[in-house]
Parts: structure tokens; sequence; C-alpha cells
């Protein structure tokens, strides 16, 4: 990843789209999460849950259906729904909503960790009761993993390609790897880029059950999401989407864009250890934060915020800690760190993109959210979790990093720069 930071060849963030469980748009995520509020319940209304125990789920705060027509809620996948939302938000609000993109230099990278099991399922056992002649012929391109990305390149007229990676929970991050690529390459003027889930199905939800990796706390489901607390028990799965509209630096100033941060470098590593543990030290995180922050010219000492992965299971956090103070240093020379899982839950492959919005936007605002339900770290751990109130960054704390780290052992670190005088 060298010569990345030719002027001409930047990668800038122009535009920002998202729905989560906060939420319908980026505003409102925003805010929610600035008061700490949390988007998590216990799923008791589903037409599933009377057959299977207590689950917790972060339903979309505004079902996606609203903002499409009957159509698009017919022929669409419910991640692919909820990243048709986001990107249209986005790409509004990077002003380009009045046809003034070239189709031919627009790419989309799109991506999610299962695609939609629901259309596969669904059609599954429509066979089983009805016959075939009745499986709905739009389940296979409704639940194929390109699927939000291919529905998003409709919306915006994208000619140069479409890409969907699959990196488990590392998703949405890498769509942002893919994108930069792209632009730093001189491929690609504009990407639209991020990731799309809809996990909250009864399979997903009873095979990470199984797994014992989701909270238990039922009782009191906006504190059952406690990312680096003593007393986490478990992830709580979510739903949603963030999009992002990237650009290269020349393209956006010469349109007169506004710029929200720079996409400065990237990182992408991967443990070989296990297929879902981390790597206990988290030995191959720290070395993705490093690349990332290599690549962007950045020394651990200029980064103010770390966006973490956070899923609130015992072994990822701890792993995610020890690469924070590996790279950074204890609590007192480390960034200011904020997982947001434990507000919005854990919405696999949109996760990376999502909380990369939240990163550009503690940039953007000189503010970190706080992270919910977080009381006290573990014995031996030391790293700055900002809980209660958000957190102001000076003028000068100007770069922050968003860690993503999926099954399968996949690590990627993004750096964000926003411009001095922000």
């Amino acid at each position: 990843m060298k010569n990345r930071q030719e002027e001409n060849h930047k990668v800038v963030v122009t535009g920002l789209g998202e729905t989560t469980p906060l939420g319908g748009s980026v505003a409102t995520t925003w805010d929610a999460m600035l008061r700490g509020e949390s988007g998590l319940t216990l799923l008791e209304d589903e037409s599933w849950a009377k057959d299977l125990p207590p689950l917790l789920g972060g339903r979309a705060k505004v079902d996606p259906g609203t903002g499409l027509d009957h159509q698009q809620r017919r022929r669409l996948s419910r991640s692919a729904q909820f990243a048709m939302v986001a990107a249209a938000e986005a790409w509004a609000d990077a002003g380009l909503d009045n046809g003034s993109a070239t189709p031919s230099r627009v790419a989309v990278a799109v991506s999610a960790a299962l695609g939609d099991m629901t259309s596969i399922i669904d059609g599954w056992e429509t066979l089983k009761a009805r016959g075939w002649r009745r499986v709905p012929p739009m389940t296979v391109p409704m639940s194929m993993g390109n699927g939000s990305a291919a529905a998003v390149a409709l919306l915006v007229n994208a000619r140069l390609g479409v890409h969907a990676t699959v990196n488990a929970c590392s998703s949405g991050t890498q769509a942002l790897v893919t994108a930069a690529e792209l632009i730093r390459r001189g491929d690609a003027d504009i990407v639209v880029a991020g990731g799309a889930e809809a996990p909250l199905h009864p399979m997903v939800l009873s095979s990470f059950a199984a797994m014992r990796a989701l909270s238990q706390r039922f009782d009191d489901p906006a504190s059952a999401c406690r990312p680096y607390d003593t007393e986490r028990d478990g992830m709580v799965l979510g739903e949603g989407a963030g999009i992002l509209v990237l650009e290269s630096e020349r393209h956006a100033r010469e349109r007169g864009a506004r710029i929200y941060a720079e996409l400065a470098g990237v990182g992408i590593t991967s443990d070989a250890y296990h297929m879902v543990q981390p790597e206990p030290n988290g030995t191959g995180t720290a070395a993705a934060v490093r690349a990332s922050l290599a690549d962007a010219d950045v020394t651990p000492a200029e980064v103010a915020h770390f966006n973490a992965n956070g899923t609130a299971t015992a072994p990822g956090d701890t792993a995610e800690a020890r690469a924070v103070m590996a790279v950074f240093g204890d609590a007192d020379q480390g960034p200011a760190v904020s997982a947001n899982k434990s507000m919005t839950g854990h919405s696999l492959g949109g996760a990376g993109a999502i909380e990369s919005i939240t990163t550009v936007l503690a940039l953007h605002h000189g503010l970190v959210p706080p992270t919910r339900n977080f009381t006290r770290l573990d014995e031996g751990l030391s790293v700055d979790v900002v809980h209660g109130t958000p957190r102001k960054l000076g003028p000068e704390q100007i770069v922050a990093v968003k860690n993503s780290a999926g099954f399968g052992g996949h690590n990627v670190a993004l750096t964000f720069r926003a411009e001095k005088g922000k």
C-alpha cells in the first residue's frame, strides 16, 4: 500500500446515509448515540417468537419499506431495502442526486456477511409446503450476497463496476477498503460503499444462541449489550445499513462538495487462528491498526479516537483491548474508545460501515459518543472507554481509527483524518 498520498488520489468522504435501530437517518442515529440511547428490545412480537426461547435484537427504528415503492418492496430483500434507503440518503447528502455524476466513473462496493437468509429459508419452506410452482421467482436474486450492491448500483446508475466482498462481520469495513483502492488507482471518481444486513431471522438467532454468543439479559434489553464491561455476557444482533460516498479529493473539490473527512489509511490482516475465536492477544488486530496508521502516515500518538469492534463477547473485547494497549499504550496514553454496538447491536456485515459513519461524525463534530452500559474493565486491561456522556475532542485532535473483526480471523482497520480547524 505505497504511494497512496498523491493529491489527486486522496480519498475523501462526501456523503453519509444510514438506517439503524436508533434512527432511520444519519441525523437521528447520531443524536440518539450522543444521548446514549438503546435500540435493543426483546423480540417477543415476532410471529415466530412463541416457538423459541427469549431472544434480544435491534430492530430498525424505521421499516425500510416505508421509503420504497411497491415493486421495490416486493423484489428486494430486507437487507437490500436497508442498503437502498441508506444509499439514497448518502447520494443526496453528497449533492449527487442532481444527475451530475458520470456513470462510467462511479462504482459500488456494498457488502453483507450473510446475504439474505430470510429469502432463502422462506423459499425453501414454500417449496416444502406448496410445491415448486409457488416458490417466488425472485428468491435467488433476493438472497444473493451481491443483492444489496446491485440494487444500489441501479439506484445511482453506477457503470464502472459492482463489488460485494464477504468478510463476515468486517464486510462493511472491507467494502470501504475496496472503494478506496478503486479511487487511489485512479479507476473511479466516486464509489458508493458500505454494508447492510438483516440477520434477525430465527435460524440465525438460534445459531448464535447455540454458540452461546448472545446476551441473556432478557429482563432489561437496554442494558444487555455491554462492550468492554467486566459483566458483559454476549452480543445482541441488530439490523440496518451504513453507506458512505467516497470520492477522489480532486473530483470533490472541483465540484465544490462538502468534505467530512479523508479516508487516509487502510490495514488488513488475518489471524489464521480459529474460525470463531479471535487470537487472544489481539496480534492480528494490532497489526491491521499499525498498517492503517502507516498507510496514512500517522503516528499512534496522533490518534484521538478509536471506534472499537466491541461486540460484548468476553474473548473478542479482551483481544481488542490488548491490541489497543499494544499499539497506543495504557488508558492515560491511548485514544478515547467508543463501542457503538452497545446501542445499535451487531448488524454483522452492516456494522463496520455504520460505525465508520460514527467515526467520521466524531471527527466532523468533535464529539465521541459514549459507550452505553460500561462500568469497569477486566483486571489487567487499560483502555480509555468513553461512557456516561460524549467526549469533546480538541481542535488539533483530527485523527480516528475504526476497527472491525470477523469470524474466520478477518481484521480490517481504517484511519480517518479531518481537516485542521474542523
